[in-house]
């Protein structure tokens, strides 16, 4: 039980961190994500992410590149706690030898192990939070979603709890949710633990410099979005869709519509400021928990 408390106390700093760093990254990804695709002769609301950031600052002025970090602000300190807390119980699950360090590939299972467990508490946490970064995306298409403006996480809640079936609606995008996680979190874990050992000349990495973890998880989390970006792109449309009218039946069928009206092209809207943030956002996160954890014993 100690171990558990001193994970989720590393964890909950860590995600903090993460948060604190990437959110504004995170909020032109979803604008250029969930932008209808433009009419025969028309431009796109936004030409691209730094259009996005000019835009979004003039219309809603800084704060808006914060908008929806209510929701991930108030269950980061859960999502993370269980992210590592998860990954550690899984350590101890693959582990051949009490103490005895874990392959790269008992990281990946472990990774993978986490991402299952933390999809059931991203699907509702991201639902709620790419509805209040869409808002102004929306604004002006015939997306029927941008009808209902949401004052705040709380209302999204409300509305989706009211109006789109309950709880069920706030799991709605579930399953590129877990087609993320799962995956990404694999890939991130496996990666970070292979450059940490790279780094460090051997398994033993508990010397490693600040910079060293840095750098290890900022490329852990760049491995993360280069591998799942498409599935985060299908998560957000469908959560963004219309309930009464919707465009898209599933994960299938968005990938399909995505591929024919937008190209492979339209499966990376948003890429760019996706893996802006993912280095400097996840250095933060790995950099924090590994030091409360070491401060923690």
């Amino acid at each position: 039980m100690g171990d558990v408390a001193k994970d989720l106390a590393a964890g909950t700093v860590g995600g903090a961190a993460q948060l604190i760093c990437g959110h504004p990254f995170d909020t032109i990804k979803v604008k250029l994500q969930s932008q209808p695709a433009p009419l025969p002769g028309q431009l796109p609301k936004y030409s691209g992410a730094f259009d996005a950031v000019k835009q979004t600052i003039a219309a809603e002025g800084a704060r808006g590149l914060y908008k929806g970090m209510g929701a991930p602000l108030a269950t980061v300190a859960a999502f993370n706690a269980v992210l590592f807390t998860v990954r550690g119980q899984m350590e101890t699950l693959v582990r051949s030898n009490p103490g005895s360090p874990l392959t790269v590939d008992q990281q990946f299972v472990c990774g993978a192990g986490a991402g299952v467990a933390v999809s059931i508490l991203a699907c509702p946490t991201e639902l709620i939070k790419c509805r209040l970064q869409a808002q102004s995306a929306l604004a002006g298409s015939e997306t029927a979603t941008v009808a209902v403006k949401y004052g705040g996480p709380m209302d999204v809640a409300r509305h989706v709890l009211r109006s789109e079936g309950g709880v069920r609606g706030l799991f709605k995008g579930l399953v590129p949710t877990m087609g993320r996680e799962i995956p990404g979190n694999a890939i991130m874990f496996g990666v970070y633990e292979a450059l940490k050992q790279k780094f460090a000349g051997g398994t033993d990495t508990s010397g490693l410099s600040r910079g060293s973890l840095i750098v290890a998880g900022g490329l852990a989390g760049a491995s993360f979005w280069f591998l799942v970006y498409p599935t985060d792109v299908i998560k957000s449309v469908i959560q963004v869709d219309d309930h009464r009218n919707p465009k898209f039946s599933g994960s299938f069928d968005a990938f399909r519509k995505i591929r024919a009206t937008e190209g492979f092209k339209g499966l990376y809207k948003g890429f760019g400021p996706a893996m802006a943030r993912s280095v400097p956002a996840n250095a933060a996160c790995f950099l924090a928990y590994e030091m409360t954890r070491s401060a923690l014993g």
